[in-house]
């Protein structure tokens, strides 16, 4: 799994992290331009090559985790009711958490968050798949994998966090 940013798309000014950072600090001008590309509502399935899907991935992988869980909601929020995709967009938000969790120091709290992951993508793993949607051919199983060799830690470090683009390296 390939994840670039959209394109044109500015990254945002500074990573925000509670506790470190004012949170009216935040960088929601940027923000706001790619929740614009949000739909109210998407017809059927989330798209994977949505461009503020593909953004909200990308800056997790940048370690900008607390924008990213932003961008994530704001495509949950949009996705169909029901629909697999919005189980593991709400896995995605997860871990986006959970490795701002990490950064800030709290490997309790990250682990928890990632165990809930894991229960969404479990949950995903058990509904039927085929279509166009972020949810087919992501791969889960892989992710879920990448998620328990970390819990098996006896305490995660900041370094623990999970990237979306690693799965398409293991």
């Amino acid at each position: 799994m390939t994840i670039s940013p959209a394109a044109n798309l500015p990254l945002p000014r500074w990573a925000y992290v509670p506790g470190e950072t004012d949170e009216a600090n935040a960088d929601y001008e940027t923000l706001a331009q790619v929740t614009l590309l949000v739909p109210s509502r998407f017809q059927g399935y989330v798209p994977a090559r949505h461009p503020a899907l593909r953004y909200a991935m990308s800056l997790n992988d940048r370690g900008y985790f607390w924008e990213s869980q932003e961008i994530l909601e704001a495509v949950w929020a949009a996705a169909p009711q029901g629909g697999r995709e919005r189980i593991l967009l709400r896995a995605c938000i997860l871990i986006a958490t959970a490795n701002l969790r990490l950064r800030m120091q709290k490997p309790h709290a990250a682990a928890r968050l990632f165990r809930e992951a894991l229960g969404e993508l479990a949950a995903l793993g058990s509904r039927s798949a085929g279509g166009d949607g972020f949810a087919d051919g992501f791969p889960v199983a892989v992710l879920a994998g990448l998620i328990k060799a970390k819990l098996e830690k006896p305490l995660l470090a900041k370094a623990d966090w999970v990237a979306f683009s690693a799965l398409s390296r293991t």
